[in-house]
């Protein structure tokens, strides 16, 4: 399984999809490398309802979801402007007790933001643990696409760093 993971992962990071299906078809039994790789793969290449299609079809498969499955997943919802099955995404991060993790909160606030529900981005982003980069970008990358930017001047002044 192993090897046939990494193989997967290799067809996918060199761009050969049809390649990475082979060799995941062929596998008896897929581990959470094969999973999200097919997951990323199909978000890196423009397929994002087919990615939040493999991440329902590896939880019924019996495997649970890490911090990289949720980050291909929110990536493909933010791309397709999804923003239903984004909140369904956000819910199941919650189940998965992994609301605290940053780099999931930040991907969480980008596909809010996205999806052009900046309100739901700033409940997320206020509720975040840390301040750091990471945290900030999404936001003032939201308010700023979406013209919010006195909105976003007042809120800075009033910040302290």
């Amino acid at each position: 399984m192993v090897v046939s993971s990494s193989l997967v992962e290799m067809y996918v990071k060199c761009g050969s999809m049809e390649d990475a299906w082979k060799v995941f078809n062929k596998m008896l039994t897929h581990d959470l490398v094969a999973w999200n790789a097919m997951i990323l793969g199909h978000v890196k290449y423009g397929q994002g309802q087919k990615a939040i299609a493999l991440a329902q079809e590896m939880q019924q498969d019996g495997l649970e979801p890490d911090p990289v499955t949720f980050a291909g997943v929110l990536s493909a919802c933010a791309s397709l402007g999804a923003l239903g099955e984004g909140r369904c995404v956000h819910e199941w991060i919650v189940q998965c007790g992994l609301e605290s993790d940053v780099d999931l909160g930040s991907r969480l606030v980008d596909m809010y933001a996205k999806c052009g529900s900046i309100e739901e981005a700033w409940r997320v982003f206020n509720i975040m643990p840390t301040d750091n980069l990471a945290k900030w970008n999404p936001i003032l990358e939201a308010y700023a696409i979406y013209g919010h930017i006195n909105e976003l001047l007042d809120f800075l002044n009033s910040w302290t760093f």
